[in-house]
Parts: structure tokens; C-alpha cells; sequence
């Protein structure tokens, strides 16, 4: 893992991309609508509570962006009802949902995950143990939480590919700054020796 921390009352993880594609996989031999939901999350940066909501009503090409976009209803940092945002999707990952929605025959008004947050969290906790038994940090595996996709997703962009904090505002539903802060975690070493190799 890129990073673990230990210091709190709740460990957090920081899977790599690697890591997170294993975790993909795990949950598609379970279902793979968990595959969806996994990549929603680990590609996406969708929370938990947000992955059942959308489906290919949702789903949008801007030819602005040149991009897919994907509308979530998600928390709204502030306080209040939950907001709408436009979340950013990989082109495979479009891919994968398009395929899903077109082969479980999922209507244009029916989400492709129609699962509760519990389940969401306890198939993320599934597919964490079953990397687990062949993993090098196989106990660090078993703290593996669905917040941590969101927190590896949102430090990967953030940290790793220097997207601006304003753009991963926007796509990942922070309402401002104080609440995106957190993810601004310290970078990798190897992302350390990029940067300094520059200079």
C-alpha cells in the first residue's frame, strides 16, 4: 500500500492503483455489479451512500471536456439536503457500467447498483479479505474500508497527478476547502523523486 495510518481510532489505507485493480477483480468474482461498485469508488471517487444512485440516465459525453461525466446525489459537506455534482468517469469504466446496464437488461431509469450502503461497505470488506490471502500486507488489507477507495482516488489525482484542488472539488462533491484538505496527503517518495528530478 502507498501508505497506512495507524495514528487515530480508525486506520487508514491508502491502496495503489495496482492494488485497487486487484480489488476490482476480487469483487467480480464475487458479482459484477460488486465490480461496478468497487470502481464507482476506487475510479470515481464515489462514497458509499452514492453508488446506488446512478444508472445510464445519468451518464453524459461532454464534448467540452471530451470527457464522461456521471451525475451523483451525494453529501453535501455543508449541511443540508444532498446535492447533485457531476462526477468524473474513466472511459473504461464507462465501458464496464454500459456493458453491465446493456447485459443485466438495467433500463435507463434503473441505477446499476441497487444496494444498500451497508452492502456496498461489507462487499468492499469481502473483496479486502479475499486480496488478503495472498497479500504481501494481508493484515493491512483487512482494514481496507470504502472510505479508503474515496481517500486513494481523491490522493492519487491530488498528490500524485497534481489535478488542481478546485477541479477535484468539483468532480468529488466538496462543498470547500476545509473539507477537501484532508486528503491533501504527503506525497509518495516516489512521487517526491519526479519532482525533484525536475528541479
Amino acid at each position: 500500500m502507498v501508505r497506512v495510518d495507524d495514528s487515530g481510532g480508525v486506520t487508514k489505507c491508502w491502496p495503489n492503483r495496482d492494488e485497487l485493480a486487484g480489488l476490482d477483480a476480487a469483487a467480480a468474482r464475487a458479482d459484477w455489479k460488486r465490480e461496478i461498485a468497487i470502481m464507482l469508488m476506487g475510479r470515481c471517487g464515489f462514497r458509499a451512500d452514492e453508488v446506488n444512485y446512478p444508472g445510464d440516465a445519468e451518464l453524459r459525453w461532454s464534448e467540452k471536456g471530451g470527457c464522461w461525466f456521471v451525475e451523483i446525489r451525494g453529501k453535501n459537506t455543508r449541511g443540508g439536503e444532498p446535492k447533485l455534482c457531476d462526477a468524473w468517469m474513466p472511459e473504461d469504466v464507462e465501458a464496464n457500467v454500459r456493458r453491465f446496464s446493456r447485459e443485466r437488461g438495467r433500463g435507463t431509469g434503473e441505477s446499476w447498483v441497487d444496494a444498500s450502503k451497508s452492502s456496498v461497505r461489507r462487499w468492499v470488506k469481502e473483496a479486502a479479505a479475499e486480496v488478503a490471502e495472498d497479500a504481501e500486507q494481508s493484515e493491512r488489507w483487512l482494514q481496507v474500508s470504502s472510505h479508503d477507495l474515496r481517500r486513494s482516488w481523491a490522493t492519487y489525482h491530488l498528490v500524485e497527478r497534481q489535478v488542481d484542488v478546485r477541479t477535484m472539488m468539483s468532480i468529488g462533491g466538496w462543498s470547500d476547502y476545509s473539507t477537501i484538505e484532508p486528503y491533501l496527503a504527503e506525497p509518495t517518495e516516489g512521487r517526491i523523486g519526479e519532482a525533484m528530478s525536475l528541479a
